[in-house]
């Protein structure tokens, strides 16, 4: 089953047919919202809006873990994250679609392990997102003709605040192509749950760097974003015939527990969710 999480603007996907609503389980409280279940020619999509059914939660607000495992506990194997993003180079302009491929996190508030408590495991992470989802991805951009780029480093902080002049300007020097303030912790949660998971970043303005454009507000990306929308449908239904779901999530993105739990008293034998569910519980007995 491929989950897409919409972002800022993508609250449903009219696309899909025989839907159902599937509420998710999760140890860790409440998700955004219910999933939405349907297909799109014959794969299994199920949608799960980020900020909840009316953009309730605030970047910081949202409990990424629930979401991560309420979706893999349905059966989700693949993310596709899709979101609003600004630019931080001159080339990313606003409509423009970027497929990510590496991070910084800059984010301060979040709960970003799904190991805690009494579990300690070290996940790799040199290589943040699948290589194998993101270019169907690109696939699908180039069967529709979106403007995009292959591949950019997104930074994501905290929000809900935008960045000061300083901080834009800071983060281009680094060599950032867009930022965005909900990739983090979500797609480092999904590599510890052993899900493949890409990232499609929407740019919506030029952030505060560029002194020939004004300051970020939410009028002009609301225009921009309306066209990103309509793109972002596209690409949505064309997807069925760019991912091959053949294969489960790939021996890059998924996590055996066996080989990255360091703590020795853990049954490692158990599935990934177990262990979590099981550590927590006795955590709180």
């Amino acid at each position: 089953m491929i989950g897409i999480i919409g972002g800022s603007g993508l609250y449903e996907i009219a696309e899909l047919d025989h839907k159902k609503i599937v509420p998710l389980e999760s140890i860790y409280g409440e998700t955004s919202a219910p999933a939405v279940v349907g297909s799109i020619g014959n794969l299994e999509f199920t949608f799960l809006p980020r900020h909840g059914l009316n953009h309730e939660l605030n970047p910081s607000e949202i409990n990424y873990r629930a979401n991560i495992e309420g979706l893999k506990r349905i059966g989700v194997d693949k993310i596709i994250s899709i979101s609003a993003v600004g630019s931080l180079k001159e080339e990313h302009e606003p409509g423009k679609f970027i497929v990510i491929d590496q991070y910084i996190d800059r984010t301060f508030k979040r709960n970003n392990t799904f190991f805690q408590d009494g579990c300690v495991a070290h996940v790799s992470f040199g290589n943040p997102v699948c290589g194998t989802l993101s270019n169907s991805i690109i696939t699908a951009l180039e069967n529709n003709n979106i403007n995009h780029s292959s591949e950019g480093t997104y930074i994501c902080i905290e929000g809900p605040q935008f960045s000061t002049r300083a901080e834009s300007l800071l983060y281009r020097s680094w060599g950032c192509d867009v930022i965005g303030m909900t990739n983090m912790p979500e797609a480092k949660l999904a590599r510890e749950a052993g899900i493949c998971y890409a990232s499609l970043g929407m740019v919506t303005d030029y952030d505060c760097w560029h002194s020939e454009h004004e300051d970020v507000t939410i009028e002009a990306i609301q225009k921009v974003m309306k066209a990103n929308i309509s793109n972002a449908h596209r690409l949505i239904k064309s997807l069925s015939t760019s991912i091959d779901m053949d294969e489960k999530a790939c021996s890059h993105c998924s996590s055996d527990v066996s080989d990255i739990v360091m703590t020795t008293s853990v049954d490692k034998d158990q599935s990934f969710l177990d262990l979590i569910k099981t550590t927590k519980i006795n955590n709180e007995s």
